[in-house]
């Protein structure tokens, strides 16, 4: 079975300046997989080459067996690809209702698999603070409601970048939580990280990117076993 997304040789730069070196990574249907990567390393300009956002790129990116490296952002969103940026640019002078809405896409393959009930249920604390504007909400509260509002145009794939960044470690554990309960659903989940111990409770499978390259690609207990690629390419 061909891989829902696939992506080969993606470089990318800013101005003069390359940041990504020919990237190579799957994702199949169904599957979390984690780019892990020190600060600087390259995961968050690949989110964003993949999404359209960074439009500096070249190669070749395929979803659901079509390249989309030359379309814009939006239209990558209506194929199917939901996009959570690490510093995630909710609305916040609207209200979490609000946001909710903003989020609506039509149902693919004729059927909608999430809506506020079910996001609800997912993330309870939604529903307390309906009401409340985006600016009020705490950082872990912002971050749960911009996957929240992801979730509501029924992505095919997920791209999170650092879901964890910056968190209090109990924000942390609750987000993981959540997201463990979104793999056990089904959904299809590409992350960037650099918080190892979250990524290795999510991970089907690690890749790890180092200065615009993969460096290691491999299982999660694999990963972890592997003292040698950790003192490399992880630590700080």
């Amino acid at each position: 079975m061909s891989p829902l997304l696939s992506v080969r040789g993606l470089k990318a730069a800013y101005g003069a300046s390359s940041a990504l070196f020919g990237i190579d990574l799957d994702v199949q249907r169904g599957e979390v997989v984690v780019l892990l990567g020190r600060n600087g390393a390259g995961k968050t300009t690949t989110l964003k080459s993949i999404m359209g956002v960074h439009r500096h790129r070249t190669g070749v990116v395929e979803f659901k067996d079509a390249r989309i490296e030359s379309d814009e952002s939006y239209e990558i969103a209506r194929a199917g690809i939901g996009y959570v940026a690490e510093d995630c640019r909710i609305f916040r002078g609207l209200t979490v209702a609000e946001n909710l809405e903003t989020g609506i896409q039509p149902a693919r393959d004729g059927r909608r698999t999430w809506d506020l009930d079910r996001v609800f249920e997912l993330f309870p604390m939604l529903k307390e603070h309906l009401n409340r504007r985006g600016d009020l909400l705490s950082g872990g509260q912002q971050r749960m409601l911009a996957i929240a509002r992801t979730l509501m145009g029924n992505p095919q794939l997920l791209l999170l970048d650092e879901p964890s960044e910056g968190l209090a470690p109990i924000v942390v554990g609750q987000l993981l939580v959540m997201l463990q309960t979104l793999k056990k659903s089904g959904e299809t989940i590409l992350l960037s990280e650099q918080n190892l111990k979250f990524s290795l409770q999510l991970a089907d499978r690690a890749y790890i990117i180092e200065k615009g390259e993969i460096k290691y690609h491999g299982l999660p207990d694999q990963l972890a076993h592997n003292e040698k690629v950790r003192r490399a390419y992880l630590a700080v």
